[in-house]
């Protein structure tokens, strides 16, 4: 049986909750230092589907957050073009 330091909370970079839990208390970090320090969010999906669980890990660890402080940005994925379509003339 897995542990809840061994779920998976973004499946796109492969971090867990143990990961995400134990960087937040070392570095006292926002959503977006942690996002760059653990890559959560910033897989194939754009933080879609692990930016609010972050986002609660970090509320739940951090006591301290002030309004000012920059919540985890996500952007979703744009639809594929080919090249020829790039390419050609109107």
């Amino acid at each position: 049986m897995a542990t809840s330091e061994n779920i998976v909370i973004c499946r796109c970079e492969e971090v867990t909750y143990g990961q995400l839990q134990s960087t937040v208390k070392e570095h006292k970090c926002t959503a977006r230092e942690l996002k760059l320090r653990t890559r959560a969010g910033m897989g194939f999906c754009g933080g879609r589907t692990c930016r609010m669980a972050v986002d609660r890990i970090i509320e739940s660890i951090t006591t301290d957050l002030s309004p000012g402080d920059i919540p985890l940005k996500y952007q979703p994925p744009i639809r594929p073009v080919t090249f020829g379509t790039v390419g050609e003339k109107p």
